[in-house]
């Protein structure tokens, strides 16, 4: 008995055809089948499978052996699978999170810097609000995260940027006409505010109206930069977000900066010191190269 007759045996019962399990299964001519399951029943001493009018159906024999063929085939193929690990051990993972949104601006400046080991290592991506990023860097789960300043007991940062916060409003906005925006031009009943969720930008805006004796009343909250989006767009509010969500604007919202001198809100890379990955090792050798190129661009823009 070989594999070969339990792989024709298992695909005829889970067909029910003997047409339908050699020509879209088993890719061979049916006469060639029924012959090889013949052999498989003279060898095995009992039939397995009665041949009607409406298809293949199993003997009690029959089904009692189809369970055991799975069960050798997924053997099998196990044995395979892991002799080939063996001969080509995997790939290291290395796994990078971004606060959501960020991936727009840094993902492509990670890959150039990391080209020569993505040929050789499993590269995953993922996004989330900033505080999931730095708990996750925290427990291991991913090896790079980019994310606001959050404190994690093992997590260490190196800021890598500075962005300006940013007046986002509808384009059809009384204020959308002047250049800059005075923060005392916004209405503290249209202002949208924010939920628990950012709460880094929450604290640098909040402090940022106080130093100017400014008290905003929102009744609308935001928990992260498509949901700010949406709500200025849906209730021709009014908020500030990083300007990295500029790229991201839906045609009828517009951006513009603060008159003076506006907040800015740090976007830093977050890993645990004690991560052996020698892929994070490269990357930490050249982020200040990977900081320089998005100043760069930035500048250019």
């Amino acid at each position: 008995m070989e594999l070969r007759h339990l792989r024709y045996f298992v695909a005829v019962a889970e067909t029910g055809s003997l047409t339908e399990a050699a020509e879209k299964r088993l890719f061979t001519s049916q006469p060639s089948l029924s012959r090889q399951l013949r052999d498989l029943e003279v060898e095995i001493g009992a039939q397995l499978l009665v041949r009607g009018p409406r298809g293949v159906t199993l003997t009690s024999a029959g089904q009692a052996f189809l369970d055991h063929a799975r069960l050798a085939l997924l053997q099998a193929a196990e044995a395979v699978a892991a002799a080939r690990r063996t001969a080509r051990p995997a790939k290291t993972s290395f796994a990078v999170g971004f606060l959501t949104g960020q991936e727009v601006e840094w993902l492509r400046h990670v890959t150039h810097l990391l080209r020569d080991e993505l040929q050789t290592i499993d590269f995953r991506v993922t996004s989330d609000f900033s505080p999931a990023i730095a708990a996750a860097v925290e427990r291991g789960e991913i090896d790079l995260g980019f994310s606001r300043i959050e404190p994690q007991p093992n997590v260490t940062y190196k800021v890598i940027a500075h962005e300006p916060i940013v007046v986002v409003l509808p384009r059809e906005h009384p204020l959308a006409i002047k250049r800059e925006i005075d923060p005392r031009e916004i209405d503290p009943q249209s202002f949208i505010g924010y939920a628990d969720a950012p709460h880094v930008l929450r604290g640098i805006v909040e402090r940022y109206f106080s130093e100017r004796g400014l008290a905003m009343a929102p009744t609308r909250f935001l928990d992260g930069y498509a949901t700010g989006i949406s709500l200025v767009a849906s209730s021709k509010g009014v908020t500030l977000l990083p300007a990295y969500v500029e790229a991201l604007l839906p045609a009828s919202l517009v951006s513009r900066p603060l008159a003076g001198n506006g907040p800015v809100i740090e976007i830093a890379a977050g890993y645990r010191a004690d991560n052996p990955s020698p892929t994070l090792a490269v990357f930490l050798r050249n982020i200040d190269r990977l900081a320089d190129a998005r100043a760069a661009e930035a500048g250019g823009d």
